[in-house]
């Protein structure tokens, strides 16, 4: 079981990576200024505001396909809703998701905005 300091930790290790907290308590990963993780703002009441759930993270994946595949793949861990249709994002239950999963999704969303020369020059 992973939690929101397994992310920092993990966003800690690749370059030029912030990782902050908002006023409404929102951990964001970005590079840049680019999202890459941040926590799933939900909607308890569907006529009131959304909340920070820490124990989901939205991870930006490479597309639509992707998204289906890991929807598809494991459906205990990842999930949507329809805020994020047609949106390369994918939502993930951080207490059942494996820590070396959770990585790769947040190295491959740093790749994802990350100058190629950049990855090359740190060898990921």
């Amino acid at each position: 079981m992973v939690d929101e300091d397994d992310v920092r930790r993990i966003a800690a290790t690749l370059p030029e990576v912030v990782v902050d907290v908002d006023g409404g308590g929102q951990l964001k990963v970005t590079f840049r200024g680019k999202l890459l993780a941040w926590t799933w703002l939900e909607r308890p009441d569907p006529k009131g505001p959304r909340v920070p759930n820490p124990s989901v993270l939205a991870l930006r994946v490479a597309g639509q396909g992707e998204k289906e595949e890991l929807l598809a793949s494991e459906p205990e861990v990842f999930f949507t809703e329809p805020h994020y249709d047609g949106y390369p994002a994918v939502l993930a239950r951080l207490g059942a998701i494996a820590r070396d999963e959770l990585a790769e999704l947040i190295t491959d969303a740093w790749r994802l905005r990350a100058p190629k020369r950049l990855q090359r020059e740190v060898g990921l």
